[in-house]
């Protein structure tokens, strides 16, 4: 891939910048995700052009920016249509974001981390607020409610559930991701 530092400094400083917005207020601006998500096709077309110059091959890379998009997307969305409060439109849009800047193979990677960072931050946290075994208990009725027969679910109250900013994660998923992704060229 052209370009790999240039796109995965830029994918930090996006994620960054979502984090700190996600972090103070609990939502991330359309202009911080949106913005990206549109010029990443169109910069990785520019940059396989001209390096290659071959519109067949600034397609195909723009192509695979836009196949990062939705493919960073495709988890989060069917998370939030599970349940919207599980994740915000926000982290969604960032995701899609940082999946056309990355591309696929990287973009994937940074989703995965973004989520295991997500695991060990919120059970950092409820270890230290002591709510950690119940969380656990809650999980497991979370996790087996829907393979079991409807007389036998539990109810889900908002309770059971523990709101946490996902941005933070994103950022770390990304780095983790940009970290090994590099390449000097």
């Amino acid at each position: 891939m052209l370009g790999v530092p240039l796109f995965l400094a830029f994918a930090i400083v996006v994620a960054a910048i979502a984090a700190y917005f996600d972090w103070r207020t609990g939502h991330i601006p359309d202009r911080v995700t949106l913005v990206p998500l549109a010029i990443a096709p169109l910069a990785h077309f520019a940059l396989q052009f001209m390096h290659s110059a071959s519109l067949h091959q600034g397609i195909d890379a723009a192509g695979s920016s836009v196949l990062g998009a939705i493919l960073c997307a495709l988890v989060p969305i069917m998370v939030w249509r599970m349940n919207a409060n599980a994740m915000g439109g926000g982290d969604i849009k960032l995701l899609a974001a940082l999946g056309a800047i990355l591309r696929p193979l990287a973009g994937v990677e940074a989703v995965l981390y973004a989520f295991i960072a997500a695991a060990v931050f919120a059970c950092g946290r409820l270890a230290y607020q002591g709510k950690l075994s119940r969380m656990i208990g809650n999980t497991l009725v979370l996790a087996l409610n829907p393979i079991l027969p409807k007389h036998r679910r539990r109810e889900i109250s908002p309770e059971m559930l523990t709101p946490m900013r996902f941005g933070p994660a994103i950022f770390v998923g990304t780095c983790c991701a940009a970290l090994t992704n590099w390449r000097p060229q």
